[in-house]
């Protein structure tokens, strides 16, 4: 089958390149890149005005399956990814089951081939029912295809088992990805812990929550030479840490979740569970050095930490609520209105940090749009305005606090193995 975007600008993040192309696709594969071809395609999808990138790749998403798939389930997290321009996503390992075997790893990942929409990779769980008492059965689950380790929802507070879960990953050629909270100081907080949110009479969680376990892993990751990519980092402190273990040649690597980098807790207008996650909105001072971590790529990688709840569950109040928000339908406008418009980010960046970071980081052969590589890709208009609408989403969760947003940037079409699996009417 052949396939022809034209009239698009190709955006390479590999070579740094922005490119007026055709992208001619067949069989799955990109053939040729070149201005003007005139072909007879089976199929041609029109670009004008907008950018040809690599399909977004979400290296933090709660998929709720198995378990909870009354808050999202596989088909429905895959055609939120691909409404959003994302055509991998990595699935966390807290669900009920908890993915602490290959059974569960494939049971994902056979759903996934089924329904044949975007690659979904399941992480695997560092300890048998996230307990944090004992490993998990990692080397079945890599041969079953774990891309990376992680107890994403919590802490591995046990440093000397997650030392050793950091032994293997070195061995496996994996990565680990850390969810940094310490669990000792967490107590009843549910926002961050400043003046304005104890004024509305909610208990705090301060940076050093986070800071702690970002600490600590550094050093595990030194000491180890395990591969450690830090998750939803949030604090000013975080950013300086990992600056500073890079330049020491640490093997550590960091993303920032969208409403990080353009909310603060002082945009949270009262009770509203929309906007509670974890870790928490934090100050203007952090927001601005997550953005400047991005700018300087100190950060490598946007992801969303998309995380799925009913209506009842976030109707509670924040107090009572479980953490979390979407964020796959939401992120590539988010970044494009907040980080490229405004001067943080180039469009090339944007691509590097949402898509060909985030594929080096995980081993694939992907994240780039050159001849001969698989055709995961997404077209992009970067004037398109409109206002969040979350009764338009395509996950179950409606839980934003991006709700009528008014942002620029809409993805037009999600194309996954050189088919088109999302276009915009």
């Amino acid at each position: 089958m052949l396939l022809l975007i034209q009239n698009g600008t190709v955006i390479n993040p590999a070579d740094q390149t922005e490119t007026a192309a055709d992208v001619l696709v067949e069989d799955g594969i990109i053939k040729k890149i070149a201005p003007k071809q005139k072909v007879k395609a089976d199929r041609v999808v029109d670009a004008e005005g907008c950018y040809v990138m690599p399909g977004f790749i979400d290296m933090h998403v709660h998929l709720r399956d198995p378990g909870q798939e009354h808050k999202e389930t596989v088909e429905t997290g895959a055609r939120a990814a691909a409404h959003g321009g994302f055509t991998t996503i990595v699935a966390m390992p807290n669900t009920k089951p908890v993915v602490d075997n290959a059974d569960v790893v494939n049971y994902v990942h056979n759903k996934a081939k089924d329904m044949r929409l975007v690659n979904i990779l399941q992480t695997g769980a560092i300890t048998k029912g996230q307990r944090g008492e004992e490993l998990s059965d990692i080397e079945a689950m890599v041969e079953a295809g774990i891309p990376a380790l992680s107890e994403d929802g919590k802490t591995v507070m046990n440093a000397q088992l997650y030392r050793e879960a950091m032994t293997l990953a070195v061995k496996y050629d994996i990565p680990m990805l850390a969810h940094c909270e310490d669990a000792n100081m967490v107590r009843k907080g549910v926002v961050n812990a400043d003046k304005a949110m104890k004024k509305m009479g909610f208990a705090g969680i301060a940076n050093v929550v986070e800071d702690v376990i970002v600490a600590r892993d550094i050093m595990l990751a030194k000491d180890t030479g395990a591969a450690l990519h830090l998750c939803h980092c949030s604090t000013k402190d975080s950013v300086w840490m990992i600056e500073a273990a890079k330049k020491k040649g640490i093997r550590v690597t960091a993303e920032v979740c969208p409403h990080h980098f353009a909310l603060t807790s002082s945009d949270i207008p009262g009770d509203d569970a929309n906007y509670k996650m974890n870790p928490p909105l934090r100050t203007k001072e952090d927001m601005e050095a997550l953005r400047e971590g991005l700018k300087a790529d100190i950060i490598d990688v946007i992801a969303t930490d998309h995380a799925p709840h009913t209506p009842i569950e976030k109707g509670v109040g924040i107090k009572k609520a479980p953490f979390g928000i979407v964020g796959l339908e939401t992120a590539a406008a988010v970044t494009m209105t907040e980080l490229v418009e405004k001067g943080y980010l180039t469009i090339v960046q944007m691509a590097e940090k949402m898509s060909y970071n985030p594929a080096k980081i995980l081993g694939l052969d992907k994240g780039v749009v050159e001849e001969g590589k698989i055709a995961d890709l997404v077209v992009f208009n970067p004037k398109k305005e409109y206002v969040i609408d979350p009764d338009k989403f395509c996950s179950k969760g409606r839980n934003t606090p991006f709700v009528g947003k008014r942002v620029r940037g809409m993805v037009m079409a999600t194309i996954v193995n050189g088919r088109v699996i999302f276009e915009r009417t």
